[in-house]
């Protein structure tokens, strides 16, 4: 009686904290990546330009370009790679439906062998793949999972991909742009601005991702700086020697 009186509260507590992110949507990765992308890359490409001691209208012209840029490379790099990705699925579930039509008990013998591997009883193994092989999809969907590691009703979306990531690189381009706009004419209040914006967004990440936040930001506000400083070297350079 007293193991099922202590039992119930641990299941109960098991059922309102076992919950998982959605690791699958096809948003989180290209908004992070985007967002890390367009402050990197639009911070290092503007810090180049103005080494080269050229005029803040210059420094704008080039930021506007960059974020354009960066912004529609990106979400169409990103809609491609996942659109193949899919459609690469796709013709493997094609595949699989077919053999499951084809050979439908060779198709259940082999989803009985790999419950047999992982422990379950051989009649037992055979008796589960018999009544998940009754439904044609259900067992599309089972050997998918087992055999490919996928979920056909779960798979990223190209659209959500591209969105995510042309939305999250022109914000994060337009971060040390931000300054020049509002009328500043050096360079530092944007340099300023874009290090905080990748010290948050590297301590963001690590909330959603449950890593340290401290050094997640401060990771990525060392690599952002780091890219800055050596564009801003390369733009006083090759400014002197022009």
């Amino acid at each position: 009686m007293s193991i099922i009186e202590t039992a119930a509260p641990l299941h109960e507590a098991h059922r309102d904290n076992h919950t998982h992110r959605d690791v699958n949507g096809g948003w989180l990765r290209p908004a992070v990546f985007g967002a890390m992308d367009g402050l990197v890359s639009n911070l290092a490409l503007m810090t180049g330009v103005a080494g080269g001691a050229v005029s803040s209208q210059t420094i704008v012209i080039t930021g506007l370009a960059g974020l354009a840029a960066g912004a529609f490379s990106m979400a169409a790099g990103e809609y491609t790679s996942v659109a193949s990705q899919r459609d690469l699925v796709q013709a493997e579930l094609d595949v699989e439906r077919r053999q499951l039509r084809k050979h439908p008990i060779d198709e259940m013998e082999e989803l009985a062998a790999l419950y047999v591997s992982r422990g379950v009883e051989p009649k037992l193994a055979r008796e589960v793949a018999l009544q998940l092989s009754r439904d044609p999809e259900q067992a599309l969907e089972i050997h998918a999972r087992e055999e490919l590691g996928i979920d056909p009703d779960d798979l990223p979306s190209p659209m959500v991909a591209a969105v995510s990531s042309f939305g999250s690189f022109a914000l994060g381009a337009l971060l040390p742009l931000l300054p020049y706009l509002l009328g500043a004419t050096v360079l530092w209040p944007a340099l300023l601005l874009a290090l905080i914006g990748l010290f948050a967004c590297g301590a963001l990440v690590a909330r959603v991702t449950a890593r340290g936040w401290l050094f997640s930001g401060l990771r990525q506000l060392v690599l952002g700086g780091a890219a800055a400083a050596v564009t801003y070297g390369l733009g006083m350079l090759f400014g002197a020697a022009l």
